[in-house]
Formats: structure tokens, sequence, C-alpha cells
């Protein structure tokens, strides 16, 4: 039985869990300043990429961490089959939310845990707005756009036809690389 199966069953600990790892992100996000509006909207601007590379970093970290999970059986991965259409409709109102307001709902978040008042009434605000606005059209959306140009759930390794270890060390490559690449760019 894998380590975290016990946890499945436990709601409540699955929600402190939660929490503790949200606090965990906030706390880091703020660390690297990227709950700041000034980075967010020089990131936007392609002055200052501290966001891509506090990113870019938490991704290589996850999937290394997550595949040494996943071999000592304490994960399963789920990729999940999308469209085209839904992410068209996603990364727009993702796009014009951090455009308007400079800010995405990670470090909006980390923003209002530093007292930054705009994250809190436009940020906030606008978080829990837009989601009433889409849980009102959803019923209709499902059915629409949401379906449109369907794709399956193929993991890169899978479209390379290539073992999980080569696509993991040649990923993780070229982001040093591509980070290495910034610093000596001086961005």
């Amino acid at each position: 039985m894998p380590m975290l199966t016990p946890l499945h069953q436990k709601k409540s600990a699955q929600i402190v869990l939660g929490l503790l790892t949200g606090i965990a992100f906030g706390f880091l996000l703020q660390k690297g300043g990227v709950t700041e509006y000034s980075v967010i909207v020089n990131q936007l601007l392609l002055v200052d990429f501290t966001v891509m590379k506090l990113m870019l970093s938490a991704v290589m970290v996850a999937m290394l961490g997550l595949h040494i999970m996943k071999y000592y059986g304490y994960v399963q991965l789920h990729p999940a089959e999308g469209t085209i259409g839904a992410n068209v409709i996603g990364g727009l109102i993702f796009g014009v939310g951090f455009a308007l307001l400079g800010y995405c709902p990670g470090t909006v978040a980390g923003a209002v845990g530093t007292g930054a008042l705009d994250a809190l009434f436009g940020g906030m605000a606008g978080l829990v707005i837009g989601t009433g606005i889409f849980a009102d059209l959803y019923p209709r959306l499902k059915t629409g756009i949401l379906k449109k140009g369907p794709f399956p759930s193929v993991t890169v390794q899978e479209f390379l036809h290539l073992p999980v270890g080569i696509v993991i060390v040649f990923m993780e490559v070229a982001m040093i690389a591509f980070l290495v690449l910034l610093q000596y760019l001086g961005h």
C-alpha cells in the first residue's frame, strides 16, 4: 500500500495539508519577490525575468520530485485530456486578469498576505466575481466552445517515444541552460 493512501480517506488531513502547502507556497512567492506589482509588470514588459526564473525553478524541482515520488510509489500521475477551446478560453481569462491587474491568482493571494490593498480589492474581488461569472456560464460553455478541438492525454515522453529518465535529464539540462542564459544576458 503506497505511503499516502491513508491520506485519501481523511478529508480534514487533506484540508490541513492543502492549507500548509498554500502557506508555504505564498511564503516562497513573497520571498522570491514575485508578489510585488512592479516585478509582475516588468515581467510582462520583458524587462525583469524574476517571475520566469522562479517559476522555471519550481517546475524543475517539481518535475524531479514528482518522478522520484512516482518511482517509489508515493504518487500516481494522471495526465488529463484537454481541448483547444478550453485552453484558449482559460488562457484569455487568465491573460486579461493578469494584464489588467498585474497579478496571477497565486501572486495575488501572496500580495494580499503582504497587505497590498490593490491585490485585495482588485485581485481577490476579481477572482470571486470572475469565478461566479464562469460558474454561471459553464453549463452553456461545457457543451460548446470548451469541447472544441479535443486532444489526448499524451505526456512528453510518450509523444517523443523516449524513456522518462532521458526526457527528465534533457528537460532539466535545457531549463538550467535557459536560466544561465537569462543570467548571462543580465535579466
